[in-house]
C-alpha cells in the first residue's frame, strides 16, 4: 500500500506534464519555492546532482588549459552601456541595485546577468602582448535574470551556470575554442546525462546578443519540446574594441585579441527530468546520480541481516560507488517507491534467504527487474547494472528524438506538424527574419532551435515564402 501511495502522489505525464514536473521537482526533493518570487531552494539532494555535474564538467575545462576565477556580482551601468547590442539584449531582464545602506549610488549597479563586460574591463588590465594570450577563463556562480514567469530549474531569476570566458591571438584560435566548447558539452550530455542532442548554430535573430556567431545544443524533452541546454559564442572583436583591449603582436604592430563565451546551468537538471523521468519520479543518470546504489535490508531486524548489508555497503564504496544504506525503521515497500522516487539507478536487497544462498537481488531503475547475484561478484554486476541504465536511458532518448522528428516542405504542411505532432520540424528556410517571425507567430511559439551542422536538402524553396532556401532549419517550441 504505501509504494501504491507513493506513486499515486505524481501526477500522470500524459495527463499533465507540467505539473508531473512540478511534483518530481518537490516529491523528489530536489528544490522547494523560495519567499522570492522567482527564486528557488535547490535542496541537498538537488545541489548533489548539481556538485556531480560540476565535478565532471570542470575536470574537462581544466583538462583542455581553462582555469577558474570569481568575478564580482554587481556591474556598474556604464560598463555595461559599452556595448550596445549587448545591453539591448539583456535591459529587458535586469535587476538594479540603487541604494547601498541609507545611501543613493552615484552609479547604479547591474546584478550580473551574465559576466562578458566586467571581464572584459579585467582583460583591459591584464593583456599587453601576445605573449599574454590566450587567457582561458572560467567561472561557477550564480547570475540574475529578472524572468516573468518561472519554473524550478528551466527558467528562475536567480540561477547557477558556469560561464567561460576566454581570449585569443587570432581568428582561427577563438573560432576553434567556440566550437571545441560545443563538442565538450554534446560529449558531456551525451555520456554523463545520457541525453544525445542536436548542435549547430544559431540564426542572426536566436544568436546572442553581442556575438558575431551562436552555437547551441538541443536536447529534446519527454513531451517533444526543445531545451537550449547550453550555448557557445563566437564574439570577434566587438568587445575588444568596445573596451579598448589590445596587445602587441608577434610583428610589433597592435591589435584587437578574438573572443568566446561558453556556459551551461543548472537547467540540465531540468533536462535530466524531463528526459528521463517517468510516472514514478525521477531517473538519474549513473554519473551525475548523488546515491547510485541503495542498499535496502530486508527483514533487517533478524540476525547477521544489516552485518552482511554494511558488508556490501563497504565493498562497493571501495570499489569507488556511491552508495546509500537505508536501515531506518520505515517499511521496506515504502523504501523502494522512495529510491524510485529519487531516481537511484541501482537497488540492491539483501535478506536472510538471500545471505544463505549467497545471492543479493540487484533491480535497476529503468526495467525494475529483480536480478539475482552472487554476492562474492556484486561490484561487477552493479557495473554492469550501471552501464546498463545508462546505454539504457540513451536509447529511449534516442528513439523519442527519432519518433518526434518530423519534416515539412511546405507552408500548410509546416503549420499541421505544428499543430498536429509534437516535436522538431526539419524544413527549409530563405534566411530572412521576417519568415522566422511569422513561422513562430502562425504557429504559436515554434521557434528556430538551430541550423544543424549536417543539413537534409529537403527542397530547393523556404517552407514559409517559397524563395530560394539557404539552409535547412530545425524548428520547435522550448522550455
Amino acid at each position: 500500500m504505501a509504494k501504491e501511495k507513493m506513486v499515486e502522489q505524481i501526477t500522470s505525464m500524459d495527463v499533465d506534464f507540467a505539473q508531473w514536473y512540478t511534483d518530481v521537482v518537490k516529491k523528489a526533493e530536489l528544490a522547494d519555492y523560495s519567499g522570492v518570487k522567482g527564486c528557488m531552494i535547490i535542496r541537498p539532494y538537488g545541489y548533489a546532482i548539481w556538485e556531480n555535474i560540476q565535478k565532471e564538467l570542470d575536470a574537462r575545462f581544466k583538462a583542455l588549459g581553462h582555469e577558474n576565477v570569481y568575478m564580482p556580482l554587481f556591474i556598474p551601468e556604464s560598463l555595461l552601456q559599452k556595448e550596445k547590442d549587448h545591453v539591448e539584449g539583456f535591459a529587458p531582464e535586469c535587476a538594479v541595485v540603487t541604494i547601498g545602506g541609507q545611501n543613493v549610488l552615484s552609479e547604479r549597479l547591474i546584478v550580473r546577468p551574465t559576466s562578458e563586460t566586467i571581464f572584459c574591463e579585467h582583460f583591459k588590465d591584464i593583456i599587453h602582448s601576445y605573449r599574454d594570450l590566450p587567457k582561458l577563463y572560467n567561472q561557477w556562480v550564480n547570475v540574475v535574470r529578472w524572468e516573468k514567469t518561472t519554473r524550478p530549474f528551466l527558467r528562475t531569476s536567480e540561477f547557477l551556470w558556469q560561464e567561460g570566458h576566454t581570449m585569443h591571438e587570432t581568428e582561427a584560435e577563438a573560432r576553434e575554442e567556440t566550437l571545441q566548447m560545443l563538442k565538450v558539452y554534446e560529449e558531456f550530455y551525451l555520456n554523463c546525462l545520457a541525453i544525445p542532442a542536436i548542435t549547430g548554430q544559431k540564426t542572426e535573430k536566436e544568436k546572442f546578443a553581442g556575438a558575431v556567431e551562436t552555437y547551441t545544443i538541443e536536447p529534446m524533452m519527454h513531451n517533444g519540446v526543445a531545451l537550449q541546454g547550453g550555448t557557445t559564442h563566437y564574439f570577434g572583436q566587438g568587445f575588444a574594441k568596445a573596451f579598448d583591449i589590445t596587445f602587441t603582436g608577434r610583428d610589433n604592430t597592435v591589435n584587437y585579441p578574438h573572443q568566446t563565451s561558453w556556459g551551461v546551468s543548472t537547467r540540465m537538471i531540468g533536462a535530466i527530468i524531463m528526459a528521463h523521468g517517468d510516472d514514478n519520479g525521477l531517473i538519474l543518470p549513473p554519473a551525475v546520480a548523488p546515491i547510485q546504489v541503495v542498499i535496502i535490508p530486508v527483514a533487517q531486524h533478524k540476525e547477521g541481516v544489516l552485518e552482511k548489508a554494511n558488508e556490501i555497503k563497504e565493498r562497493l564504496v571501495k570499489a569507488g560507488y556511491r552508495v546509500k544504506l537505508d536501515d531506518s525503521d520505515q517499511s521496506t515497500g515504502w523504501k523502494y517507491s522512495q529510491y524510485e522516487m529519487k531516481g537511484v539507478p541501482v537497488r540492491l536487497e539483501i535478506g536472510p534467504r538471500d545471505i544463505e544462498s549467497g545471492n543479493c537481488v540487484l533491480v535497476s531503475r529503468v526495467s525494475r527487474e529483480k536480478n539475482f547475484v552472487a554476492i562474492d561478484g556484486v561490484e561487477d554486476e552493479v557495473a554492469k547494472m550501471l552501464k546498463f541504465v545508462h546505454d539504457e536511458l540513451v536509447e529511449r532518448a534516442r528513439k523519442n528524438l527519432a519518433e518526434k522528428t518530423h519534416t515539412a516542405t511546405t507552408y500548410e504542411e509546416f503549420l499541421d506538424v505544428a499543430a498536429n505532432k509534437p516535436g522538431f520540424i526539419k524544413a527549409m528556410w530563405c534566411g530572412d527574419v521576417e519568415c522566422e517571425e511569422k513561422l513562430k507567430d502562425t504557429t504559436g511559439g515554434v521557434k528556430s532551435r538551430c541550423i544543424p551542422f549536417i543539413e537534409d536538402n529537403l527542397s530547393d524553396k523556404c517552407v514559409c515564402c517559397g524563395k530560394p532556401a539557404k539552409h535547412m532549419v530545425v524548428w520547435g517550441r522550448q522550455y
